[in-house]
C-alpha cells in the first residue's frame, strides 16, 4: 500500500513539473542575414556607428551614453518609447558589434534578456550582413498572453530584424551612403 501511494505521489510531481515546463519560456535563437550591394567598409561605417540607428526599424534617433569603455545607445522609438542597449563588443576590425538590450518595452519588442551581434562580411563586391539574436519572449512567467508567447515573440523579433535589413539596404543600396 505505501508503494502505491509512493509511486501515485512520485507521479504527480512529475506530471506537475512537466506541465509547468511547457509553459516556461525557452531561449530563441534567430540568425538572419541579408547581402547589400555595398562594399564591406561602406555598410560597417553604418553598423559601427551604433548611435546611427535610423536604419533599424521604428528607430528615430539614436544617443551613445555612458563611459567610453562600456558607452550604451539610447535608441529613441517613433512612438517615444526607448530601448536602451549595453556594447558588449565594438570590433571594428572584425565589422562586429555585439550587445545587450537593458530596457525596453514588450509592446514595442516583445524580448526579456536580448542579446545580439551584427556582423559585416566581404562577399564578393557586396558585403553580407548577419544577425545573431537570443532572448526570451516578452512574458517571462507561465501562461503568457498570446501576443507574448514564444511563438509570437519570436516572429515579432524576426519581423523587426527583416524590416530592419531592408531599411538597411535601401539606405546603403539608393543613396550610397
Amino acid at each position: 500500500m505505501k508503494r502505491i501511494a509512493w509511486l501515485a505521489a512520485a507521479t504527480l510531481v512529475l506530471t506537475t513539473v512537466g506541465t509547468q515546463a511547457q509553459h516556461a519560456p525557452t531561449r530563441r535563437k534567430i540568425v538572419e542575414s541579408v547581402t547589400i550591394d555595398a562594399s564591406p567598409d561602406k555598410v560597417w561605417a553604418v553598423i559601427g556607428n551604433p548611435a546611427d540607428a535610423g536604419w533599424i526599424e521604428n528607430v528615430a534617433r539614436g544617443e551613445r551614453q555612458g563611459s567610453a569603455d562600456k558607452p550604451v545607445f539610447r535608441l529613441t522609438l517613433k512612438n517615444g518609447h526607448v530601448i536602451v542597449e549595453e556594447s558588449r563588443k565594438l570590433d571594428p576590425e572584425r565589422k562586429s558589434f555585439g550587445y545587450y538590450i537593458l530596457e525596453n518595452e514588450v509592446t514595442d519588442l516583445p524580448a526579456k534578456d536580448y542579446s545580439a551581434t551584427i556582423s559585416v562580411q566581404p562577399e564578393g563586391a557586396q558585403a553580407r550582413v548577419e544577425w545573431r539574436a537570443a532572448f526570451y519572449r516578452g512574458h517571462p512567467n507561465n501562461d503568457p498572453p498570446p501576443e507574448l508567447n514564444d511563438e509570437n515573440s519570436e516572429k515579432r523579433v524576426r519581423a523587426w530584424i527583416h524590416a530592419s535589413f531592408e531599411n538597411l539596404k535601401a539606405r546603403l543600396e539608393k543613396s550610397g551612403s
